[in-house]
């Protein structure tokens, strides 16, 4: 099921501006993560990055790779290992879907952003398809093009 933005309150901890540059996102899904409590308290300063990270679904559980939540401070014998594999929450329906659009020949799931909504952390996941060095030249190109009228809108405007 495709998740849309609401209007609830949510803080961006990170953001993988990398993923919509190299992967064409089709769907985007919304799940929770599995964390300990000094991961939470390091997730609430905005210790976290995920642009290493990956997704992948292993005997009907999504787990994500490579996401690093920084050590909390106070948390001394607490801490977990910063890179460890953590477990997201999604539907039993929601797995199947990903799963048989996994299996398709070029698609994988990325995780876009990770933020804290009603208090809880999320992480925003996408169905994505690779893209080919042409379509990221394009991509480069439609943007400076458009920062560019831009930059003529804003001199004609002075």
């Amino acid at each position: 099921m495709a998740q849309t933005k609401s209007k609830e309150a949510q803080k961006l901890i990170a953001n993988n501006k990398k993923a919509y540059h190299d992967y064409f996102i089709d769907e985007t899904y919304e799940a929770g993560i599995a964390l300990h409590g000094t991961e939470v308290k390091s997730m609430r300063m905005g210790k976290c990055s995920i642009k290493e990270s990956f997704i992948r679904i292993e005997n009907g559980e999504v787990y994500v790779y490579g996401m690093h939540v920084s050590p909390y401070e106070k948390g001394n014998i607490f801490n977990k290992d910063p890179l460890r594999v953590k477990k997201l929450l999604l539907h039993k329906y929601e797995i199947n879907k990903l799963a048989g659009k996994v299996a398709e020949k070029g698609y994988t799931l990325v995780p876009l952003q990770v933020y804290l909504k009603n208090g809880r952390v999320k992480t925003e996941i996408g169905l994505a398809r690779g893209k080919k060095l042409y379509d990221k030249r394009q991509d480069i190109a439609r943007k400076d093009q458009r920062r560019e009228t831009e930059r003529e809108f804003k001199v004609k405007n002075l």
